[in-house]
Parts: structure tokens; C-alpha cells; sequence
């Protein structure tokens, strides 16, 4: 049994990440503000002996005597992130520094959760962990997007600096059950439009690409990269499925799936959105014992719509 604690572990990805991690035997403190985090994702994990729910903002200091820290906690969908910008950064930055803080203290081991908008709108097609990445820092995402480059620096001094354990990883679009159904990410929006019988709305002209990951491949990423790794393999690693496909397919899809009569609409499409969006994988094959997406976009698109049928049938409220 290790003890770890989870920021944002009220989260879409933070609470699977509680799931698996208890479900193998380790006692595990979730934290988390609930600014974009739901009860309802860990209510069914309240009464098993080894979870702890502490109601924590990471811009303040937290102490407890962990083995390992996911940080896991960020807004991380533009409609939440640009709703406070100075606090996205502030959770970015300031929560890194405390949780890599903690993890010094404890002379354990942390994990980063950043993100594939540190690469902007890529010049690189795919991206690998070595691009640097083409990003706007004065436009309305660079809340997100800066802050979790900075997050990657300081984690990367702390490594250098006080020989602090640490793992990065860029996560690239992920979906599935626990998805917030108001976070205006793409599958959600596509999803609740259909089975509202609402017009799809693509931003754009829908032939921009994304790489959409299921949520169980990037949990089992995460714990091999944690677990699996030697120490001074710090990452960034990217965890994606590098299958690719334009917007308009996914909408196109999700009708299909679905059975709506949905039809598509076009808006402008948003300040600094990137046209391209598919990870290199070559690393995490490499580095984490062959991992591989396994679960393809229907299959996990299929998961998706019957997690957000039941939501829907009780009038959008969450259990």
C-alpha cells in the first residue's frame, strides 16, 4: 500500500485516477476546491477505508505525509479557464510550487498533469515532447497555456535543484464518463447536442484535427509513468491516441451513434485555436512498457453517450 494524494482528485480525470489507485490497494487523499471538480465523481468512494476528501484550493499550502502527489488540479477546458484567467495561472503556478513543496518534504515522488496546449498551434505535425511549441502568451488561452509551461519549468528545477522525483505529462484530448456536461469540450458538446436533439455547433469550418483519447488509456499511462519508470526519467511524456480525426468526422459520428437528426452548424472558430492537434507517441511506447491506446473513438464514444444518456434523463444533475 503506497499513500498518495490526488489534487483535483474531484475531477473528470482525478476521480478515475481515485478509482484505479484504490482499486489496487492504496490508501489515497483526494483534494480538490470544486471549482470544476463534483462530488458526485467520488460520492461512491466515500465509504471505502482507504479515502480520504480534504476540500483544499492548491494556491494555499497543503502538508501531508504522502509517497506520491498527482497534480492534477486545473481547470482545463476554455470555457472554465477563461471564466478566472489570473486564477488558472495562479493554480498553475502556485499549486505546483506547494505540491512540489510537499513533495520535497516528504522526499516522495510527484507527478505533473500538463497538457498538449503547450505546444499552441503547432508548426510540428505530429508533435513530439521535443518541439517547443507555438504559443500565443498575451491571447485569451495563455492563462492555461503559459501557466502549465511554467508549471513544466519549476518542475524541472525542483528535479535539478533538490533532486525532487518527478514525471511530466502532456495529456492530450481525453473524454469519457464523468465528463463535466457543461464544460463546452467537443465530445460533451457534440454528445448533449445530439441527445437534446440540438444543431451541432463546429467552430470553423470542422476541418481541424484532434486526437481523442479514452479515459482509462491515460490513467494506465499516468500510473505506468509514475510506477514504471526510472527516477531520473523525468518526462514530458505525451499520452494520446495518435489517431486523428477532423472535427466535422467527429461530429458526423457522434450523429450516427446517437441516432439524432442533429443537424450542423458553423461559428467562428475562437481566438488562437489550433488547426492540428495529434501526439507523438513514440516515447510513451518506449518509456512506459509498450503502453498503447487501446480503447478506439467509437467504443469509447459509445461509453460516453450512455454515461451522458443517464445524466440527461435526470435533468442534467449529477448523482
Amino acid at each position: 500500500m503506497k499513500r498518495i494524494l490526488i489534487s483535483g482528485g474531484a475531477g473528470f480525470i482525478g476521480s478515475h485516477l481515485c478509482e484505479r489507485l484504490l482499486g489496487e490497494g492504496n490508501d489515497v487523499i483526494c483534494l480538490d476546491n470544486y471549482f470544476t471538480g463534483h462530488k458526485s465523481n467520488i460520492r461512491h468512494l466515500l465509504a471505502h477505508p482507504n479515502f480520504e476528501v480534504v476540500r483544499h484550493d492548491i494556491i494555499y499550502p497543503y502538508t501531508a505525509e504522502v509517497e506520491e502527489i498527482y497534480n492534477l488540479a486545473c481547470p482545463a477546458s476554455p470555457i472554465y479557464y477563461q471564466h478566472d484567467p489570473i486564477k488558472t495561472t495562479q493554480t498553475s503556478v502556485l499549486g505546483a510550487l506547494n505540491m512540489l513543496g510537499m513533495a520535497k518534504y516528504n522526499r516522495g515522488k510527484i507527478l505533473q498533469a500538463s497538457t498538449s496546449e503547450v505546444y499552441g498551434d503547432p508548426l510540428i505535425h505530429p508533435q513530439k515532447e521535443e518541439y517547443w511549441g507555438h504559443v500565443n502568451p498575451l491571447g485569451v488561452r495563455s492563462c492555461y497555456d503559459e501557466g502549465k509551461r511554467c508549471a513544466e519549468s519549476l518542475v524541472m528545477s525542483y528535479h535539478r535543484q533538490h533532486g525532487v522525483r518527478t514525471k511530466i505529462v502532456r495529456i492530450f484530448n481525453t473524454y469519457g464518463p464523468k465528463m463535466d456536461i457543461n464544460d463546452g469540450r467537443v465530445v460533451s458538446n457534440f454528445i448533449v447536442q445530439a441527445l437534446r436533439g440540438e444543431d451541432i455547433t463546429i467552430y470553423g469550418d470542422g476541418n481541424q484535427t484532434r486526437s481523442f483519447q479514452y479515459i482509462d488509456d491515460l490513467v494506465e499511462g499516468m500510473i505506468r509513468l509514475m510506477d514504471d519508470t526510472p527516477d531520473d526519467f523525468t518526462g514530458p511524456v505525451n499520452i494520446g491516441n495518435p489517431h486523428e480525426f477532423t472535427i466535422g468526422e467527429l461530429a458526423r459520428e457522434v450523429i450516427e451513434l446517437t441516432g439524432s437528426r442533429s443537424q450542423i452548424v458553423h461559428l467562428p472558430l475562437p481566438e488562437d485555436d489550433p488547426r492540428q492537434r495529434q501526439p507523438d507517441i513514440t516515447l510513451a511506447r518506449q518509456m512506459l512498457g509498450n503502453w498503447e491506446p487501446t480503447v478506439q473513438l467509437r467504443e469509447g464514444l459509445r461509453k460516453t453517450i450512455g454515461y451522458f444518456e443517464e445524466v440527461l434523463t435526470r435533468g442534467g444533475v449529477r448523482r
